[in-house]
């Protein structure tokens, strides 16, 4: 009979997770995981093809959970201001996953960057459902209210700037009010680490 494996790829995968959500990303190394699950990092390289994939199945897992529970929490009633306020939450409460995935740029992945928009246009359909607006229109607005939320987040957690919730209301809905009345991600700019791609692209085509 063969012998049963005394520490799952689950297991693994759970340790890994904890790390990135607790710590961050700089530190998580395959030394590192074996470590904190007190195993050798022989049940790592049998279950997984390196770190490649240990990160992008951490990645999934903090993809679900932002889908599922983190961005999902209700504070004024209004969908996707209710989503931007989750997020900056988020970013105070794990600060050091926050910089590593949307500010220091060392860890983002498609995967958070799709999942992001996909909430973000879910959330504005739920909140502004009697307007008739074209995708690409609501895709440039979700953009927009992602890229402020950001600066908004890294203002916090950097202890840049204060702000009670009231003021960061405010804030977004002025600026979703003028993404909505205006056009203005067809220029080159800054690019957003957030959702970077293509230091040559504008940032609507690194968003898009």
């Amino acid at each position: 009979m063969a012998r049963k494996k005394e520490i799952s790829r689950e297991k693994i995968l759970d340790v890994a997770y904890k790390m990135a959500v607790t710590d961050g990303l700089d530190g998580m190394t395959a030394r590192s995981i074996a470590k904190a699950g007190n195993f050798s990092t022989q049940p790592l390289y049998l279950e997984f093809g390196g770190m490649q994939e240990i990160r992008a199945e951490v990645l999934k897992r903090i993809s679900d959970e932002l889908k599922t529970s983190t961005l999902q929490k209700e504070y004024t009633g209004d969908a996707l201001i209710d989503l931007d306020l989750a997020y900056i939450d988020f970013a105070q409460n794990h600060t050091k996953l926050f910089s590593a995935m949307f500010v220091d740029g060392k860890f983002g992945s498609q995967i958070i960057s799709d999942t992001l928009m996909g909430l973000g246009t879910d959330k504005f359909k739920e909140q502004f459902g009697d307007v008739d607006y074209s995708d690409e229109k609501i895709n440039d607005i979700v953009i927009a209210n992602w890229i402020s939320t950001t600066g908004m987040a890294a203002l916090v957690v950097n202890q840049v700037a204060k702000f009670n919730q009231d003021q960061i209301v405010n804030v977004l809905n002025a600026q979703l009010h003028d993404a909505m009345l205006n056009d203005r991600l067809d220029i080159d700019t800054q690019e957003n680490p957030m959702f970077a791609a293509d230091q040559d692209a504008s940032l609507k085509s690194n968003l898009a």
